[in-house]
């Protein structure tokens, strides 16, 4: 399977998010950009889990019907025609992070997935669920991780 580079202005693979995409901060999803898709990509999927989570895999967001000419999406913005579903919040939107205080650095994956079409999702659906229906179809993909704790 091809690969994507998924990346962020506002912080590095594997290092700490900055406050203000927290939920504890402004709450804004963070900048991400991406490289090319292959071709027959039809749609890009964005997701962001939390394996570490107490409870189970926690979804902090899930956007799918994302253009794939487009190269990324801005701070606090959903890319225009794409579609914002349930997270673990009980949100259609981004929420970010906000883990246990006391906890050790939680490990936020945002993930990009580009698909030949559309994907039918349940509502909502878990961080499982879209790792199962996206994942088997994905054409190339993308992992970006993020660190936060409190």
């Amino acid at each position: 399977m091809a690969g994507i580079e998924l990346r962020s202005s506002a912080f590095n693979d594997h290092a700490p998010i900055p406050g203000r995409y927290t939920k504890d901060g402004e709450n804004l999803s963070p900048p991400l950009s991406w490289s090319r898709p292959p071709a027959g990509t039809r749609e890009l999927a964005l997701m962001c889990e939390d394996p570490d989570a107490p409870s189970g895999t926690f979804l902090h967001w899930l956007v799918t019907g994302i253009d794939p000419h487009r190269d990324g999406v801005g701070t606090g913005s959903l890319p225009p025609g794409a579609a914002a579903h349930t997270n673990s919040f009980g949100d259609a939107d981004w929420d970010g992070p906000r883990p246990p205080v006391g906890d050790p650095a939680h490990r936020y994956f945002f993930r990009l997935y580009a698909l030949p079409g559309p994907v039918p999702l349940p509502e909502p659906a878990s961080a499982r669920d879209v790792r199962e229906e996206l994942g088997g179809r994905q054409l190339a993909g993308g992992t970006l991780v993020g660190l936060h704790q409190r």
